[in-house]
């Protein structure tokens, strides 16, 4: 499974943000796809554990 991020963003507000990107393999069809989000900078590692 590959994982990325791909871009770090800043909101007025101060929050960081960051757009990642996560190779997951179906379990069905056995594809790969892409799972892309923005997620606060702190809850990385919590998006890219999750299945």
């Amino acid at each position: 499974m590959a994982k990325k991020v791909v871009a770090t963003l800043k909101t007025t507000t101060g929050k960081s943000l960051t757009k990642v990107i996560k190779f997951v393999r179906s379990k069905k069809t056995g594809a790969y796809t892409f799972k892309e989000d923005i997620v606060p900078t702190d809850t990385i590692k919590d998006f890219l554990s999750k299945n």
